[in-house]
């Protein structure tokens, strides 16, 4: 072959290669861009889903009774939407911070039922006691991204953030008696909200009230009263839930804590799957496996496979695509010895704290302090999830029962806005809605807890929280990043306002 043809060969398998390179490449881009597109049809459904379930909400389910209840879908607004409390935060009288732990959560003509989403209205449910469980209610986090409303003096669980007069803990505290009693009911909190706590709840024994000397993340908190239970009741039934969560649509709440409590006897770690209503990025998952099978009381109990951390959006949506996933909200149901025994098997160092605390905790106070003061410190910072969750699940250890009713972790503004009512397009006030004037303003949420006027013009989606000692002004967009600005004022010599 002469130089010329192989040169002009080689050309052509060249421009053969570079549209072979080309056609390859546009086809990478078109299943790009039908991908995006699936993704695009995918959220414009969730999107549509998601207003036609708050439109039913905020149309109202009647009960039987007549009364509004919770759709189990998301968590409704209050009854009514023309409610204009005077604010939770600040008594008129007393303009000044020192009085920021004076708030009236419960007016006395109120009288509040164990039902936290119909909390004037009449609890449907007769008895529903479970024998043997014990609720445990975790009180901790300083809820960094609600500040300066909540405060590490007192943190979101003590406040009331949607206007029903009684706080998250004590709706906590309502939603789970009917379950169990006073006496099965235990409380773990810091120190410093012992007093407020007793406060609030006034059923509370003081003896189920269990002082943590410092924050140590869940599995401390949910192991010692598991140590301590263990000791009180060997036979005793756990259920964790946390104080500053938001519940609706009660009757499938209890009936998913009901079934949690019957798979958690056959021995294992049992939590409770959030159907996911859009697919979030602040939430944690859980991946659901076969159905165990395991007795009539429990016929929706499932093996969990693994447990996801948060995922970014393109995860989440694939995520609800398969059905399989529901979000991960840390309500966790067990035998306290079986998470005990978990516990020394996957975290030995913090089973042998625990245990050695839970030997004197009721032996006497001053014995127990000294046992806290040698061990508390050096027990392992770790949520459960990570500490035993995640690597029981590995060996077939850990159940999920999925639910359908509504939650929400009210992590942020952003959240908390979600919760209040408003009329169409306009922002949502957290306390004394004549304190607020606005004129083209659209979306957001306002907290006039200043006791004075609060004004706004053309700006949408904004945030502010007008508190006596502070201003705090940011977006919804940006809300989850408030806990910067705690960070911010502790560095710079602002801890009071803290």
């Amino acid at each position: 072959m002469s130089d010329q043809s192989h040169h002009r060969a080689s050309s052509q398998q060249h421009s053969l290669s570079i549209e072979a390179m080309f056609s390859q490449i546009m086809a990478a881009v078109q299943k790009s861009n039908a991908e995006v597109a699936e993704l695009r049809h995918e959220c414009a459904e969730l999107r549509m889903s998601n207003a036609a379930l708050e439109k039913q909400v905020k149309e109202g389910l009647t009960g039987f009774n007549g009364s509004r209840i919770g759709s189990g879908f998301v968590t409704p607004v209050p009854s009514s939407p023309q409610l204009k409390a005077k604010s939770p935060f600040l008594l008129p009288s007393t303009p000044s911070i020192p009085q920021f732990t004076q708030f009236n959560f419960l007016a006395p003509d109120v009288s509040p039922t164990p039902s936290s989403d119909v909390s004037l209205g009449s609890y449907p449910f007769q008895d529903r006691e479970i024998p043997g469980f014990y609720v445990v209610i975790p009180a901790g986090g300083a809820g960094t991204r609600l500040w300066p409303l909540s405060r590490e003096g007192y943190p979101k669980f003590l406040l009331d953030l949607t206007l029903k007069r009684r706080s998250l803990i004590q709706a906590t505290w309502d939603r789970l008696i009917p379950l169990s009693s006073a006496a099965r009911t235990t409380i773990v909190a810091g120190p410093s909200h012992a007093k407020a706590i007793m406060e609030q709840l006034p059923d509370l024994l003081p003896e189920n009230l269990l002082c943590e000397p410092g924050p140590k993340d869940s599995m401390a908190a949910i192991g010692l009263a598991a140590a301590v239970m263990a000791r009180r009741d060997p036979d005793a039934v756990i259920g964790s839930f946390a104080a500053d969560h938001m519940i609706s649509g009660d009757d499938a709440f209890l009936s998913a804590v009901t079934e949690a409590v019957a798979a958690a006897k056959k021995d294992y770690l049992v939590t409770i799957g959030i159907a996911p209503s859009h697919p979030s990025t602040g939430f944690g998952y859980v991946r659901l496996g076969e159905s165990l099978r395991l007795t009539e009381d429990a016929p929706n109990a499932r093996k969990v496979l693994n447990f996801k951390e948060k995922p970014d959006a393109r995860t989440a949506a694939a995520y609800i695509k398969t059905g399989n996933y529901r979000w991960n909200a840390g309500m966790f149901v067990v035998k306290a010895a079986f998470l005990m025994q978990l516990l020394k098997e996957f975290k030995p160092e913090m089973y042998d704290g625990l245990q050695k605390i839970a030997e004197v905790w009721d032996v006497g106070e001053e014995r127990r302090q000294a046992v806290l003061d040698e061990v508390w410190d050096n027990l392992e910072k770790i949520p459960i999830d990570n500490a035993v969750a995640e690597p029981a699940a590995e060996s077939g250890r850990v159940a999920v029962v999925p639910a359908t009713f509504g939650w929400d972790d009210v992590g942020d503004f952003s959240s908390l806005a979600e919760l209040l009512p408003a009329e169409a397009n306009q922002p949502r006030i957290l306390g004394d809605s004549n304190l607020v004037l606005t004129e083209q303003v659209a979306g957001g949420i306002v907290v006039p807890g200043s006791g004075r006027l609060v004004t706004l013009l053309g700006v949408d989606d904004i945030i502010v929280v007008d508190m006596p000692d502070t201003l705090m002004v940011t977006t919804r967009a940006r809300s989850q990043e408030v806990k910067r600005l705690v960070k911010k004022c502790k560095e710079q010599g602002w801890k009071k306002l803290l």
